[in-house]
């Protein structure tokens, strides 16, 4: 339909559904999710009623907003990052996401030898396994790398349904890795030592602060110029990704008095998230999943059990190591959904002193995922 696939039809919906997530996580019960996790379910729920196109239908102004919009927020929230901050959390991170990375390896391997999907998949469930591994330690860029390597990608049919399942997980992962801190925290609970100090050391920058006409001005330039200044390096060097120099622009210009002082770069960054959020609950396409019958229920069950399997043996070792449930999710969520998902998360817990180390594991996770997706389909 015409009116459903009108950009900005579709942009004022996304912007409706951030505005309910954001009063709905203010009331008693919504507290207990967050404005981050209701703002995937509502968008979600929408597009499975057909009343926002999906991931099978997909318009220009989604992919707009996962190259766009993605990263500029990600710009945003980091003129808020002290580098002081991140001195605790720095280590811990990238070992926990070292160990995310192992877990996701180990969850496909398993996940392989327990439910025999080549039953049903033939030999693509080995590059399928290999795509899945690149983008449950790294993201998109891995799945894609590996797919192309195979020329899986003219596969149709099979193609589309795997990236259906992978954004189903994906979203499913971001509701676990919202909630499970919670519950765990009440269960076993965390080092109060660590959490402590990673606490104190967040910054001091006021998330409620009005942002003035000055302050957007310049908020929009930078924001539109780094983004511009990271595509022109790119475009020079292919080897380093436009998110790094991006998000390095940002943590440098974060240490100047100047930018310290522009207000509202925290709302703005995450307002940009929210509606990024919002992309990937439309995303997460049912019926995308349940027209491929039994393929689609064999990739569901597949790759649903090796993400299952990484939380499991993350959560473990991460409780023995550390036991900071909420860094411990954000680490997971790094692997399964990517740097920006991570991000939000990290919002979600207002644990800001652990935004840039996010962004760095994310990246290291860009660097390792499409080694370890081609170890798995060489050893299968």
């Amino acid at each position: 339909m015409y009116f459903t696939n009108n950009p900005i039809y579709v942009l004022s919906i996304l912007c409706l559904m951030v505005i309910l997530a954001v009063y709905a996580g203010k009331t008693t019960f919504g507290k207990q999710f967050g404005a981050a996790l209701l703002v995937i379910v509502f968008t979600a729920i929408i597009a499975n009623l057909k009343l926002i196109p999906s991931a099978s239908n997909s318009i220009p102004l989604y992919s707009a907003i996962f190259k766009y919009v993605a990263p500029i927020s990600i710009f945003y929230l980091l003129l808020n990052v002290n580098l002081i901050s991140i001195k605790r959390a720095g280590l811990p991170m990238i070992g926990l996401f070292l160990i995310g990375s192992l877990a996701t390896t180990l969850g496909i391997l398993i996940s392989w030898f327990v439910l025999s999907p080549e039953r049903v998949l033939g030999e693509d469930g080995k590059i399928i396994a290999g795509m899945l591994t690149g983008t449950y330690t790294g993201g998109s860029v891995n799945f894609n790398a590996v797919a192309l390597e195979y020329n899986f990608q003219e596969n149709g049919i099979l193609y589309a349904g795997t990236i259906a399942v992978d954004n189903v997980v994906t979203t499913l992962w971001i509701i676990a890795t919202l909630t499970f801190p919670i519950i765990l925290g009440r269960l076993w609970r965390g080092k109060p030592n660590f959490k402590t100090n990673t606490h104190h050391t967040q910054d001091q920058h006021p998330e409620d602060e009005t942002i003035d006409l000055v302050s957007l001005m310049w908020l929009l330039f930078l924001g539109i110029s780094a983004f511009n200044i990271a595509d022109l390096i790119k475009e020079f060097i292919p080897q380093i990704p436009s998110i790094l120099t991006l998000s390095t622009i940002g943590i440098v210009l974060a240490q100047t008095k100047f930018i310290a002082n522009l207000k509202g770069s925290h709302n703005l960054g995450l307002y940009l998230v929210f509606i990024f959020l919002a992309v990937i609950g439309a995303f997460c396409e049912i019926s995308a999943v349940a027209q491929l019958k039994d393929v689609g229920i064999t990739l569901l069950l597949f790759a649903g059990l090796a993400v299952f399997l990484h939380g499991i043996i993350v959560i473990i070792l991460g409780g023995l190591l550390y036991r900071d449930w909420e860094m411990i999710a954000i680490v997971s969520q790094a692997n399964v959904g990517g740097g920006t998902t991570a991000i939000a998360l990290a919002e979600s817990f207002g644990r800001k002193e652990l935004i840039l180390p996010a962004i760095l594991v994310g990246t290291l996770g860009t660097a390792l995922g499409t080694y370890l997706g081609f170890f798995v389909v060489y050893i299968l």
